[in-house]
């Protein structure tokens, strides 16, 4: 059976463009390996609760999480099943780490994160977001051309 479990891309805007948040763990599974912020659900939690919980205890920042989607993280070799309901959205404050499982962490562009080895399957779930991300612009530019066509004649 399943477990479920948060995840969260944590962003950061700046000059540059979007940086997402990684941190390295510092326990197993995948030990000194780079992830998203996230974790178990306490019983009785809700999940908005659950990611914001784990967010600051991993980081130490106030998350604002919009849903991005569910993953189904399948890896029979470390016997994990997890159904990991994830969330994005712009960390606020600094960052100070309170969880003993995180050993560093850093911000980095979605290139950046997309070329790395990210424990669990986290590189499917960063390839969604810079999925949806391109998709919106597409949108934006879509809208953008079509409200200029007909302000044209």
């Amino acid at each position: 059976m399943p477990e479920t479990t948060v995840g969260a891309i944590v962003t950061r805007s700046n000059a540059d463009g979007v940086k997402i948040l990684l941190t390295r763990r510092n326990i197993g599974p995948f030990n000194g390996q780079w992830c998203l912020p996230g974790g178990h659900i306490d019983p009785y939690e809700t999940v908005l609760d659950a990611v914001r919980r784990e967010v600051r205890e991993e980081t130490g920042l106030d998350f604002r999480p919009r849903f991005l989607g569910f993953f189904d993280e399948r890896i029979p070799e470390q016997d994990i099943h997890h159904v990991v309901i994830v969330f994005e959205g712009p960390g606020i404050g600094d960052i100070a780490p309170q969880a003993r499982e995180v050993a560093q962490y850093g911000w980095f562009s979605i290139p950046e994160a997309q070329s790395m080895p990210l424990a669990f399957q986290h590189n499917d779930i960063v390839r969604a977001y810079s999925e949806r991300r391109r998709k919106g612009r597409e949108r934006a530019t879509e809208t953008r051309l079509s409200v200029s066509g007909r302000n044209a004649g």
